[in-house]
């Protein structure tokens, strides 16, 4: 059942559920941060309406800056400011930024720890119709080797708002991961967020498999975790929505509970979620795990949906990864 005391979206499974793309998310929070602080300031690299930039720099010009097609001077900007007392965001896609300007970033903001939100747009093969160029589908891969930088990745539009707010309150660099297109709304204003922590979405009577998702699949490891319950098999599903720094004790204490885990992304399988909770349980609780999501391989033009589906993403494929893990785990 759906975790009551998080007050989500209670048409979460109507067909008419709402959509939004979370980066509509992060142009509101960015808007709320320009009213709240003033210290904060935005960078874009000719996107300005494509990463949701244009309500911000309506309203508070002084403090937008238009780079034009130039990831890498972008950055360096930033970096400047960011150790000159203020927050800078910057915004691209990622296949841009973080990468096209990869070193840049490393080596002006991460290694000088500058205060610097990097949000990465068109994430994911949810990007669609613009392919594997556009597709960023390896960036939390390339971050989450940097030292000390945290990584967010939103379930919806609504927690884009929040972890955008929230995301100043972290004075060193920080990766906002958003998508282009539009995907369910699984939460409420009256959820709560907290910066770093796994929250059970779905929770059932002695769980057989745990399921961590992060982003807009979570949405599709809801749909799975139902039709799972009716056929017999209990899971939780957890949202974990900041990859770096995990939320170690929940992760430990949830798959304690279920001794087999699946984890959910779109994003390449190799150092993304699945790696950072592999690695986590090779050192501390050795567990049966099977991984969803994108299998060493570029994906094509196409809808989303479609996307999702042959690629393996979707309720279905969710579904197989439970009853494979439960049987490696009873075996």
């Amino acid at each position: 059942m759906l975790n009551p005391d998080l007050k989500l979206n209670e048409h979460i499974f109507d067909e008419n559920v709402e959509m939004v793309p979370t980066r509509n998310g992060f142009g509101d929070g960015l808007e709320k941060l320009g009213e709240i602080n003033p210290n904060v300031v935005v960078l874009t690299a000719d996107l300005e309406e494509s990463t949701k930039c244009e309500k911000f720099a309506e309203k508070y010009p002084d403090r937008f800056f238009e780079c034009g097609v130039a990831e890498q001077n972008m950055a360096a900007i930033a970096a400047g400011l960011g150790i000159s007392g203020k927050i800078a965001f910057i915004a691209s896609y990622a296949t841009f930024s973080p990468g096209k300007n990869w070193e840049t970033i490393r080596t002006t903001i991460i290694y000088n720890q500058s205060n610097v939100k990097i949000a990465g747009h068109h994430s994911g093969i949810v990007t669609g119709p613009d392919g594997a160029t556009h597709q960023a589908t390896e960036d939390i891969a390339i971050t989450r080797a940097w030292p000390g930088i945290s990584i967010i990745v939103p379930c919806d539009a609504l927690e884009a708002k929040k972890a955008t707010i929230a995301s100043v309150d972290i004075n060193t660099p920080v990766y906002l991961r958003f998508t282009r297109d539009k995907t369910p709304t699984m939460t409420t204003e009256q959820t709560p967020f907290a910066l770093g922590k796994i929250q059970t979405f779905w929770t059932s009577q002695k769980p057989q498999v745990t399921i961590f998702g992060t982003g807009h699949l979570l949405y599709y490891a809801l749909l799975a975790a139902t039709e799972l319950e009716k056929e017999g098999t209990n899971v939780f599903v957890a949202n974990v929505s900041t990859i770096k720094p995990l939320d170690e004790k929940a992760l430990i204490d949830l798959t304690s509970g279920s001794q087999a885990v699946v984890t959910v992304e779109d994003h390449q399988i190799t150092g993304g979620l699945g790696g950072a909770i592999a690695e986590l349980l090779a050192k501390t609780k050795p567990t049966p795990i099977e991984f969803v999501g994108l299998k060493d391989t570029f994906a094509e033009s196409g809808s989303p949906k479609d996307l999702i589906e042959k690629y393996g993403l979707g309720k279905e494929s969710i579904k197989q990864a439970v009853k494979k893990v439960i049987s490696r785990k009873n075996s």
